[in-house]
């Protein structure tokens, strides 16, 4: 099946041709990790899961490479260890743990390789010492920078000015620069920082070469797809490009670039002072489950902002609820066509997902299950959380509808206040408007109550 796929380098949709169908690859920005991952970190980890689950189906499990980095040298997690006491070692060791445990419990699959930029330092002086006998870079005071100067495709990617980039990098002025964009490939580390041996003393990478040198390591000098979330476009991105191609002007680097949107809350850009800021294991903690966060990431197209808000957690757990009821001791079927079809539109999950609504509609269980585990639904790692509570609410749903229109008519809404009273004491959640009547578990719902009045 066509995969299409819309690639920010050429601005428009493009069909995805692989380099090599047998050996797919594919390098996405990890985690900085000094801290535990905040929901939205986990969205660029479920879009290029999806994406993952995706290439495997129509190019086959064994012919694809999936790559994302750890990166665990950098300055945040050096303040985060002066600050609290702990090692260096001890905190990356840790949060990697965490970041591992937090995505596999919304169902991200393990990439092929997780590669860590404390790993890869031989690469990157390698590869720092080839752009200085090649002219593109230069070493200062200790530093040594890349010149911008010398890629004159620089900015490409973005499509910003040089006035708009020099704004946006919040360039750092220093007196060794030649010119203010230039960024740091290596730095000097003083006593008590994290540092290693190179032509240029004792230093540390600078952030942007750690993924060039770990995808080229990794996946070659050109290969099929770079992901991230689009905060990442510049000025990560256009570094990187922009490196790679000067290290190495035979190949390509990336051919097709994907940026997913960022994450709201409640309509409201995700903040500590605006208290509307969490990480994925706070959710998991108050009960929130792994399935339901993935699921409300896949119901908005990865190209579109994504608002986190508690009606979508509430009929996301519903419907969940619903459909594994009915695909319970159910074997998958054949993934049906129309899911895939949809996912091979530029990943549109939103899509995928009314073809799921659809089969359930249909009472297809087999074609459900199938078209749900694609996209990392409905899988027996992430079903612990439903619990045997699996109860499906519709029948209810009718029976409150129909005492509804009958009391429309007869203005005799006591029927109605009794069923919305015993579902709110089973611990669900009523909705109802114009639309219908919706039913939602609540976090104490009770499932035995309802089985028992019928």
């Amino acid at each position: 099946m066509d995969i299409r796929l819309t690639n920010t380098k050429t601005r428009k949709k493009d069909l995805f041709t692989p380099l090599d169908p047998q050996n797919v690859r594919m390098y996405v920005c990890g985690p900085t990790v000094y801290d535990r991952a905040h929901l939205g970190n986990a969205r660029p980890v479920i879009v290029f899961d999806l994406l993952f689950r995706l290439l495997r189906h129509v190019y086959g499990e064994a012919h694809v490479t999936y790559v994302r980095n750890f990166t665990d040298v950098d300055d945040k997690i050096n303040a985060r260890a002066a600050e609290s006491g702990r090692s260096i070692g001890e905190i990356t060791e840790e949060t990697i743990g965490w970041y591992l445990d937090d995505m596999r419990a919304v169902g991200a699959l393990d990439p092929d390789e997780m590669p860590r930029a404390t790993r890869y330092i031989g690469e990157m002086v390698a590869m720092i010492e080839g752009l200085i006998e090649s002219g593109h870079a230069y070493a200062a005071e200790g530093h040594v920078l890349f010149s911008v100067e010398s890629y004159e495709r620089y900015g490409a990617l973005s499509g910003r000015s040089v006035e708009d980039m020099i704004a946006g990098a919040r360039v750092e002025v220093a007196p060794y620069k030649r010119n203010p964009m230039d960024f740091v490939l290596w730095k000097p580390s003083s006593e008590g920082l994290p540092g290693w041996d190179s032509p240029w003393g004792r230093g540390r990478p600078g952030w942007h070469i750690e993924c060039s040198a770990m995808a080229g390591a990794l996946l070659g000098e050109s290969f099929d797809i770079h992901g991230g979330g689009n905060d990442l476009m510049f000025p990560h991105h256009e570094n990187e490009i922009a490196q790679s191609a000067c290290a190495h002007p035979e190949g390509e680097f990336a051919r097709v670039w994907l940026h997913n949107e960022m994450l709201q809350v409640e309509g409201k850009k995700m903040s500590k002072s605006l208290g509307n800021f969490f990480t994925v294991r706070d959710l998991l903690d108050q009960g929130v489950p792994g399935e339901v966060m993935r699921f409300v990431m896949l119901s908005i197209h990865y190209r579109k902002p994504m608002d986190w808000t508690e009606k979508k957690r509430g009929e996301a757990e519903a419907t969940l609820r619903k459909w594994r009821a009915l695909t319970e001791g159910v074997a998958p079927g054949p993934v049906p066509e129309a899911v895939v079809a949809a996912l091979a539109d530029d990943l549109n999950s939103a899509g995928a997902l009314t073809e799921l609504h659809r089969l359930a509609a249909e009472g297809d269980a087999a074609g459900l299950r199938a078209g749900a585990e694609i996209m990392g639904l409905l899988t027996d790692t992430l079903g612990d959380w439903a619990g045997g509570e699996t109860v499906d609410l519709s029948e209810w749903e009718t029976r409150l509808a129909t005492a509804r229109a009958q009391a429309m008519e007869s203005k005799d809404f006591t029927q109605v206040d009794r069923l919305k009273s015993v579902l709110m004491a089973a611990g669900v959640e009523v909705r109802m408007s114009k639309d219908g009547v919706t039913l939602l578990p609540g976090p104490g719902f009770d499932p035995a109550s309802l089985e028992a009045l019928g």
